[in-house]
C-alpha cells in the first residue's frame, strides 16, 4: 500500500472550476482498479491551495492510473487553473 500526496495551487477565480472537474471525477477516479482512497483537502489559510490524498495498492496501480485515459482528461482541463507548479509525494508510515 502506497499513499500519495499532491499539493495544488490555483489561480483564486479558478477555483470553482477545478472543484467542478474534482467533483465530475471524483467517483471515477476511487472506483479506478488498485485505489483505495481518495479525498479532497483545503488549505485552511489559503484557500485556493487544495492537497489530493489517496491510497494506493501499488505504485504500479498508481502509474497505471497515471497513464490513464481518466487521468489525462482530468489533468488536461485542471493543469490550465494552476497558479504554481504542483508538488506530488509518495509516502509510507513510520514504524516505530
Amino acid at each position: 500500500m502506497i499513499k500519495r500526496i499532491v499539493k495544488m495551487s490555483f489561480t483564486p477565480e479558478k477555483v470553482n472550476d477545478f472543484l467542478a472537474v474534482y467533483k465530475a471525477n471524483w467517483n471515477l477516479i476511487r472506483a479506478f482498479e488498485g485505489c483505495k482512497h481518495v479525498e479532497l483537502l483545503q488549505d485552511e489559510n489559503s484557500p485556493n491551495v487544495f492537497f489530493t490524498y489517496s491510497l494506493w495498492e501499488s505504485e504500479s496501480h498508481l502509474n497505471t492510473y497515471r497513464d490513464s485515459e481518466l487521468f489525462n482528461s482530468v489533468w488536461s482541463r485542471v493543469k490550465v487553473l494552476f497558479n504554481d507548479k504542483p508538488q506530488a509525494w509518495t509516502v509510507k508510515d513510520v514504524k516505530f
